[in-house]
């Protein structure tokens, strides 16, 4: 029975071992309300001096409609003749509700196509919706729904979600999976593949999730056997199952890797998938007695260039020849010997050499990698030749030398006396170009499945005919396309099974009855093409036209999970590949850059003993923790109805966000309590990109960024209030001291363009560092003197340059910040005599005399008198101790061995490139 017990003492996992029984947990931050409404300059000409929540919200509300209108117009204005720069960042699943991992992806996304905007690019910044799959038809089913009229729900609701955000996306170029007008083009791609030999079917032992009723790819069972979706334990099911040939792209992948910059660890990612590619398949056919079965079978060769010495084709005791429809299958039953390996009747035509060679069923229960069908080939292999000679097999010799001998080739054709690589380049060749195998690929890699047992997936388009075998439908008749069903089971066979009326339809061929496949799509084919769309999305004839695919891509800037490292990418590059080879693009690698984002993760409660996940208003807070677990626990009967004190071990931590686990924050209402800008400071502030993010608002990158706005509003009013003194600026009234402090924010701002802000926005991407760098240039000025103030320049164009650098990450505070320096009385900076919004104008650019000096200093950095490392700083800067010791705080060298220690003193040494910290122990 359960037993609501009012309070129930609650202690961090490993208190009660160590003797503390305390915690240190988090309170929600209280929202902040504004006494009265303030006054907005932008609307009422009035300039507010500080930066308070109410302004924020009028500033917000006021810009968020007029930046996305200009955004938009300028994707219509923008010319061709600009330089492109496409920023992608991987569409969304439409759920219904965005998540902090939402936000985080297109926060970088939109900063960075704003960023490029301003650089002067014609950019590319799109969105769509990866809109088929199992969860739209799940909920479908248990809510008696069309999974089609959910889907469509959750766009609309998710699409108002990202406009309350202010990301700026070209929506003229939206796309759905889901809908005819693209997977028509799915469906195009799918034939094209077919006619290539590419996409085919046949008999495979595979994944069946129960839960789910669907077959799943290998990548998607985790390492304990299940279903990466489900969570159910996979079961192993004989199907007849669509392929797509993607092992004979794998060396063209896997060579292609070379020529990308770096990953961050996903180009090792995708080289260890792919594996190495030092072997390849051969086609063989199979005969009983003479005569040829109809089956074919593909064995690979870890040594192609000895082919014609095979003496045996091995399958594994589980090979599909054995369990399912095989024509041979009788044969092979009646030969198969458990524990041992097993001679069969059934021979093996190989269609490259021309010889036949026996089948044996091996006693292995695993060959190497994922292979299931192996060549025996004796002068290559120890193990080979010993099951030979165990079966009185006959076999040609094919290598003449020793291993300290040059090998060449022998009785094998026109390739006898090459060397073995010379053989193993032209073998393989030979055999690609009469399409019987050749194509190299490692043993570790599978053809990808692509067949799914359900309703909400693009239809397979073919037809299946008594006559002429599987058809592809033809092109003017696509798409193909889903049925209407009066309901959805997800149960038995595949649903659209259910659809008599679709099902049958008549051969293209010869006119003769036939049926539809009911396999639809895998949802990784609806999305291995999707940027290409992207370029072209309203084309009715073609998926893309050329041209406007090959202005576009590569993608400049790839965005997204790193859980997509493998499946996703693999796939999307694979297709690309084969659009290349089928003359529709010109580039064969689809993404020049990828930038892979870490996780939002959310602190989680749970007990220890069970693992139950707690949620946070089941604990109180205030001191020792309490916990009212009413309708959480189960307790013995004879407590019913009696309050109990019990000691309970809570496990803290902190894990990716979701509703199960009580962590998750909903990003509308967190805008709503600090604001759109104050969020996207905080996620592109509080980690680089591809790291984790721990959400914990009493760290210091929220309060951090909270005043980093002030700061910079308080600036604009600083200079506002001195222009309104009466006093017309003049730098020439400038004393010696205010000008080497002049000078000082001079290099300080062209360090801040030239050497921070713009490589972290171009090249590693670090967002994070960029906003400390201009929090440093924050700093620089905000320590300015009211004379420096008035009469510099230099004051002025390092605010101007501030505030434009800060624009793509705060859009809306710099947009307001901008409109207040344009109106400031007697403006120095000719920046501001130009008028128009902060994102029009041009990204600030380094000053040519800053150029003019010798670059950087290597500098030699010690704690305590002991070397630790070196870092570059501008010649410029080198002898400022100050600055110097700054930029080395704000590094992330500085940060990861200083950050959090208590510094007594740094000695900058006068003679050498030499700074030594002195440090508390």
């Amino acid at each position: 029975m359960q037993v609501s017990v009012r309070r129930l003492a609650l202690y961090p996992l490993g208190a009660v071992q160590s003797g503390q029984i305390r915690c240190s947990l988090l309170s929600p931050v209280p929202r902040l309300l504004s006494p009265r409404a303030r006054t907005l300059f932008s609307e009422t000409g009035v300039w507010e001096k500080d930066y308070r929540t109410e302004t924020r919200r009028r500033v917000e509300e006021w810009w968020h409609p007029r930046i996305m209108a200009q955004w938009q117009k300028d994707a219509v204005e923008q010319g061709s003749n600009r330089k492109k720069f496409y920023v992608l960042s991987m569409f969304p699943y439409p759920s219904g509700r965005l998540h902090m991992g939402h936000v985080r992806v297109y926060t970088i996304s939109d900063t960075i196509g704003h960023f490029q905007r301003m650089r002067g690019h014609q950019v590319l910044n799109p969105m769509g919706w990866d809109a088929f799959g199992l969860p739209a038809e799940n909920a479908a089913i248990e809510r008696g729904l069309d999974p089609e009229d959910w889907t469509k729900q959750n766009i609309q609701s998710m699409r108002e979600q990202l406009d309350s955000l202010g990301l700026c996306f070209n929506w003229d170029r939206e796309v759905t999976t889901c809908l005819p007008d693209y997977y028509k083009w799915t469906q195009y791609l799918f034939i094209k593949l077919f006619e290539a030999g590419l996409a085919y079917q046949k008999e495979a032992v595979v994944n069946w999730d129960p839960v789910d009723q669907t077959v799943l790819a290998d990548e998607q069972v985790d390492e304990n056997g299940r279903s990466w979706r489900s969570g159910a334990l996979v079961e192993q099911k004989l199907l007849t199952q669509w392929f797509i040939k993607t092992t004979d792209y794998a060396k063209p992948l896997l060579d292609a890797l070379a020529d990308l910059p770096e990953w961050y660890g996903v180009k090792a990612m995708q080289a260890n998938w792919i594996g190495d590619c030092t072997g390849c398949y051969f086609d063989f056919k199979l005969k009983v007695n003479g005569e040829e079965t109809g089956e074919t079978l593909s064995a690979y060769s870890s040594s192609p260039e000895m082919v014609f010495g095979a003496a045996y084709l091995a399958i594994l005791p589980s090979h599909r020849l054995l369990h399912g429809s095989s024509s041979v299958r009788s044969v092979l039953e009646k030969a198969f010997q458990p524990g041992r390996d097993s001679l069969t009747e059934v021979t093996a035509h190989n269609l490259f050499t021309g010889h036949e060679v026996p089948l044996v069923i091996s006693h292995k229960e695993a060959f190497d990698g994922y292979l299931d069908t192996v060549i025996g080939i004796p002068d290559c292999s120890e193990e080979d030749l010993s099951v030979s000679k165990a079966l009185n097999l006959r076999w040609t010799t094919v290598l003449k030398g020793g291993e300290d001998e040059t090998q060449t080739l022998i009785n094998s054709d026109e390739f006898s006396g090459l060397t073995r690589e010379e053989a193993f380049h032209s073998i393989t060749q030979k055999a690609r170009e009469q399409k019987v195998g050749g194509h190299l690929t490692s043993s570790k890699l599978r053809d990808w499945l692509i067949s799914r047992q359900r309703y909400w997936g693009t239809p397979i388009p073919v037809v299946h005919c008594g006559s002429c075998g599987p058809v592809a439908v033809p092109e003017e008749e696509l798409p193909v396309t889903l049925p209407k069903l009066p309901s959805l089971t997800g149960k038995g066979a595949s649903p659209l099974e259910a659809a008599h009326d679709w099902v049958s339809c008549k051969c293209p061929r010869c006119k003769g009855p036939a049926r539809r496949e009911t396999d639809t799509m895998d949802t990784f084919v609806d999305s291995a093409w999707y940027y290409f769309r992207y370029t072209d999305p309203h084309n009715p004839n073609r998926p893309f036209e050329r041209d406007l695919a090959d202005h576009w891509l590569p993608v400049d800037v790839y965005i997204g999970g790193k859980e997509h490292a493998v499946m996703h990418l693999y796939y999307a590059r694979f297709l690309c590949h084969f659009c290349r080879d089928q003359g529709l693009v010109t580039h064969r690698e689809p993404f020049r850059k990828l930038l892979v984002q870490g996780l939002i993760k959310g602190q989680t409660f749970k007990l220890a003993d069970s693992g139950q996940y707690l949620k946070r208003e089941e604990i109180d807070f205030t001191g020792t923790l309490y916990l009212n677990l009413q309708a959480a626990c189960q307790c013995d009967t004879s407590v019913k109805s009696r309050w109990h004190m019990v000691v309970v071990l809570l496990k803290v931590t902190w894990e990716k966000m979701s509703k199960s686990k009580h962590n998750g924050l909903d990003p509308q209402e967190v805008v709503q309590q600090y604001g759109v800008d104050t969020v996207r400071l905080y996620i592109l502030y509080a980690a680089p990109p591809e790291q984790d993010i721990l959400w914990n608002v009493k760290t210091d990158a929220l309060p951090g960024v909270l005043r980093w706005q002030s700061r910079l509003w308080q600036l604009v009013s600083k200079l506002r209030g001195a222009r309104e003194l009466g006093d017309v600026p003049n730098p020439s009234l400038l004393k010696k001291k205010e000008l080497g402090e002049t000078k000082k924010i001079w290099d300080n701002k062209n360090y801040a363009i030239q050497e921070v802000v713009t490589s972290h926005f171009t090249e590693d991407f670090l967002l994070n560092a960029a906003i400390s760098r201009l929090m440093g240039l924050t700093n620089t000025l905000s320590s300015a003197t009211a004379r420096v103030v008035q009469h510099s320049v230099e004051f002025e164009e390092s605010l101007a340059a501030l505030v434009m650098m800060t624009a793509p990450m705060a859009p809306h505070l710099a947009s307001e910040l901008w409109a207040g320096l344009c109106q400031v009385k007697n403006p120095l900076c000719p920046l501001l005599q130009r008028g128009g919004d902060v994102l029009q104008q041009s990204w600030p650019t380094v000053d040519p005399e800053y150029l003019d000096v010798p670059d950087f200093v290597e500098l030699s950095v010690l704690i305590n008198n002991k070397p630790c490392g070196k870092v570059t700083v501008p010649l410029q800067v080198s002898k400022d101790s100050e600055r110097v010791q700054q930029l080395i705080l704000e590094s992330p060298f500085g940060q990861k061995l200083l950050g959090e220690r208590s510094i007594k003193r740094a000695i900058l040494s006068p003679r050498t490139a030499l700074i030594n910290f002195l440090i508390d122990e």
